[in-house]
């Protein structure tokens, strides 16, 4: 038997009776899948960051206690503009014009998840269509205000976020605006 992680293949070069597993999990091959388009497009003429910038991309963090005794969730900061979602933890992770934000993954009008929309560069809520920029400021539509800011703060080379503290741009409308990390 092996892990139900692994992938398996069945085919000429196994036996007729039994899988043969892969060596790689599902992670890495969507990992190892993107690289190899991100390849292509370098050979076709793209930019190494343009090639390397996904614009949405699933994500899991990387669970640990905060100084104050909390659990806050790590994730390493995004290397280039882009939105990753990490539906586990129902947050949204984008970096936009050198500034990472942390958003709650749901619609601030009914808690509907938002989507992005890459080629509007805009976030949107499919139930009502509520509409925000990639910053979480509101656009239109039947929400009233921008999407929730999660707290957020730089430890080194990752963006610790903490789930426990979010922000309502009208109802603290200082705290809303300093969720946010500034990149050099």
């Amino acid at each position: 038997m092996h892990d139900r992680s692994e992938a398996t293949l069945t085919g000429p070069d196994c036996d007729a009776h039994h899988e043969c597993p892969l060596p790689t999990s599902r992670r890495r091959f969507l990992r190892d899948t993107f690289l190899t388009v991100a390849g292509t497009l370098v050979a076709l003429g793209a930019s190494r960051a343009e090639a390397l910038a996904m614009p949405l991309e699933v994500i899991s963090s990387r669970a640990r206690k905060g100084t104050d005794g909390k659990t806050q969730r790590n994730y390493p900061i995004p290397a280039a503009d882009g939105v990753q979602i990490d539906k586990d933890n129902q947050l949204i992770l984008t970096r936009w014009q050198n500034v990472v934000y942390a958003f709650n993954l749901s619609c601030p009008h009914q808690n509907t998840a938002l989507r992005w929309d890459d080629g509007d560069r805009e976030f949107e809520c499919p139930k009502h269509h509520s509409k925000y920029k990639p910053d979480g400021t509101f656009i239109e539509g039947r929400a009233t205000r921008g999407m929730d800011r999660l707290a957020i703060r730089r430890e080194g080379n990752d963006v610790a976020v903490d789930l426990d503290k979010m922000y309502q741009e009208d109802l603290d409308p200082s705290g809303w605006a300093a969720a946010a990390i500034k990149l050099a």
